[in-house]
């Protein structure tokens, strides 16, 4: 195939990009699916995140450059609180690309650069024009269908005949040790792969970490260009080409890698370089396909608005942030900024359980089985954990990592007493089994999860007589009530953990610990005389971090009758904080659940707005917070969309929907693909 009818080919399998930069910038903005930044500040910069649950690539205002490369799954002990830090990996996605001999490496050596993620394909596209000679683009994907590869798509368009020189780096962080390059050829009478390859040791040399690269060219074999590899140091080599490019026409090519470490496989120099070789013999047009695929599959579970087109731009984005966020398949945890950074370290909290699963079992039930899986497999580590503080069960860490200990730093007074975590644990596998209905995963993951940790609160609870059975000396769910005594949310959770345990038991012909129903019976839930819940014993009025008290009207039942939640909402929520987003989500199911869809919709609207930021308007954690993405507020609000105005309800027989209001700028509310058997509800 001559270069002529290669270029013709790229084009067809461009389109939808190359001709979203086309439209006007009024039609585009229209396009749903679409998050573009036509006007980028690199001092006022936030950027966008192509992921596939396990590699995420966050991008950056320097043309050819990404800002980090994180891998899920990774930790080591450096930087913050002596604990465990997820890691960046190699940098195996930068870019170099010379015209006429200008290394094009600023954002001020370009013009007209926009950036644009295609949140249906998971497509990250920088679009810019260099001086007179070329308009330049290409995208980023982390592919769907290969957790450990990714792949970038160049475009350069001629304006004036130009010699390009473009380079693929390899390049290491600066935490990791020990690098070394490679650089192998492997020719076949059909084809020639270079792989351009390096490995490390983490901080501590816990884990051997290793990446590979290869150019995707469409020129058929013995007319691909000339490929130079270049040695500058140990942490960075490259790989480059040379190739004119006639006025008027474009070149294409690619290049596609793969990373991996020790904690995912024995061999990752061996494995990362079969994974680029698997890669590269694809093809382009088959990882495109499958990557594209996988991608719709995913988005036939979606929430759909007509009437509010802001609205339902920013709900995509949120589904689309948990789907890149987390698999299925994985047994890995989903931190609190996803795979956006190094935010909170990477590490698991209670943000899992009780605000990104509730939306993901929903409507990826196979991606919310894999959250508890993480759960399942670090179960020892918390029994350990119970036994060294005094308690039988399992206690789980208030921040997980790798190795299910604890990973709170030490100064954060979580870590040994924010115990609710374990409950919010036991509550999201009864809540998988409640929506998925599999008793056999129930015997096998759920009821040990259920029985260790309700094991854990009867050893817990203080009994101090008849309604008395104390939970003393917890942080609350609202952080910045430490060290008190029978907090709201803690006890009504644990008295939900054990519930829940005793039906599990049931169900499964298992004769339940009496003594759960005891504790239950014996937990107090603290008022103050007019019947409004008190956050806890010593509590008095005082602002508060978070949603605590509101959470037993939701996602608990503690608190049921519309008065009594009512009378709660009004207390608590003018003594909110700035604490982070996912608070007003629970006014907004409350609000929804009690009749109230526009107060609902405008606490929805308080919940994100004020934390978006620039140039995509991705999520901060708090309203001028700098910490994106917030995948915690992303699922908070997911949760006000199917549990709040959509009505969806968790029991033990299934999913029933409650009757709640749309808000008046909604003409309907659409939920596709809900649960294991992917229905639609519709309001």
């Amino acid at each position: 195939m001559g270069m002529k009818l290669a270029c013709l080919s790229v084009s067809k399998r461009i389109v939808p990009i190359v001709f979203a930069w086309l439209l006007p910038l009024a039609l585009l903005a229209q396009d749903q699916w679409v998050v573009t930044a036509n006007k980028i500040d690199p001092a006022n910069y936030y950027g966008e995140t192509v992921a596939n649950g396990m590699i995420g690539i966050v991008s950056s205002p320097t043309p050819f450059k990404v800002k980090d490369v994180v891998l899920n799954g990774a930790f080591d002990l450096y930087g913050r609180g002596r604990v465990s830090n997820i890691l960046k990996t190699f940098n195996f996605v930068n870019m170099q690309l010379s015209v006429d001999g200008t290394d094009i490496g600023r954002f001020n050596q370009v013009t007209n650069m926009s950036q644009s993620l295609d949140m249906r394909h998971a497509a990250l596209t920088t679009r810019f024009d260099f001086e007179d000679k070329a308009t330049i683009q290409y995208t980023y994907y982390s592919l769907r269908q290969l957790p450990y590869c990714a792949l970038v798509d160049v475009v350069v368009t001629a304006k004036k005949e130009i010699e390009i020189i473009p380079a693929s780096v390899m390049e290491a962080p600066d935490m990791l040790n020990n690098v070394q390059p490679y650089y192998n050829q492997i020719d076949r009478p059909h084809v020639a792969i270079s792989l351009l390859t390096s490995t490390a040791k983490s901080p501590t040399g816990k884990l051997f970490i290793a990446a590979s690269n290869s150019f995707l060219f469409d020129e058929p074999h013995g007319s691909e260009p000339s490929l130079i590899h270049e040695l500058w140091d140990n942490n960075r080599h490259l790989l480059k080409f040379k190739k004119k490019i006639k006025a008027g026409e474009s070149y294409h090519f690619g290049i596609v890698g793969s990373t991996i470490t020790s904690a995912q496989h024995d061999d990752p120099l061996n494995e990362a370089e079969r994974l680029t070789l698997f890669a590269t013999l694809e093809g382009e047009k088959r990882l495109l396909d499958h990557h594209n695929k996988a991608w719709e599959d995913l988005w036939k579970s979606d929430i759909v608005i007509t009437g509010d087109d802001t609205v339902q731009k920013q709900v995509h984005s949120m589904i689309y942030h948990l789907y890149a966020f987390a698999r299925a398949g994985s047994a890995y945890g989903l931190s609190p900024m996803g795979l956006s950074g190094l935010g909170y370290n990477g590490h698991s909290f209670w943000d899992t359980e009780l605000w990104m699963f509730p939306a993901l079992l929903l409507l990826q039930p196979s991606i919310a089985e894999s959250l508890l899986e993480y759960r399942y497999q670090r179960l020892e580590a918390a029994k350990h954990n119970a036994w060294s503080h005094g308690y039988k069960g399992a206690m789980f860490p208030w921040e997980s990592a790798a190795s299910g200990n604890e990973e709170t730093p030490v100064w954060a007074l979580s870590g040994p007493f924010e115990h609710h975590i374990t409950a919010d644990i036991g509550i999201a596998a009864w809540n998988y089994y409640c929506v998925t209905q599999n008793k056999e995963w129930l015997r096998q993951r759920g009821y040990p999860l259920l029985k260790a940790t309700a094991d854990f609160w009867a050893s817990r609870v203080e009994r101090n007589g008849p309604n008395h059975y104390d939970i003393k000396n917890v942080v609350a769910a609202d952080e910045w009530a430490e060290n008190v005594d029978n907090n709201a949310f803690t006890n009504a959770a644990a008295k939900a953990n054990l519930r829940f345990a005793t039906q599990a038991a049931t169900l499964l012909g298992i004769t339940p610990d009496p003594d759960w129903q005891t504790v239950v019976s014996n937990i107090p839930i603290e008022k103050f005389a007019d019947g409004v819940t008190k956050e806890h014993t010593a509590y008095a009025g005082e602002k508060i971090k978070q949603a605590d008290v509101n959470l037993l009207a939701y996602p608990l039942t503690e608190v049921s009758s519309s008065q009594n939640i009512k009378k709660d909402l009004d207390y608590y929520e003018g003594r909110v904080g700035e604490g982070p987003a996912m608070t007003h989500a629970i006014f907004s199911i409350l609000y929804s659940r009690l009749g109230m869809p526009d107060k609902a919709y405008n606490a929805f609207k308080n919940g994100y707005t004020p934390n978006l930021l620039p140039p995509f308007g991705v999520i901060a954690e708090t309203a001028g917070g700098t910490n994106p993405y917030f995948a915690t507020g992303a699922g908070g609000m997911l949760q006000a969309m199917l549990n709040g105005f959509g009505g969806l309800s968790i029991t033990p027989t299934g999913i029933v929907q409650l009757k709640t209001g749309l808000p008046a700028p909604w003409k309907s509310l659409i939920l596709t693909g809900i649960g294991t058997n992917k229905i639609t509800y519709s309001k």
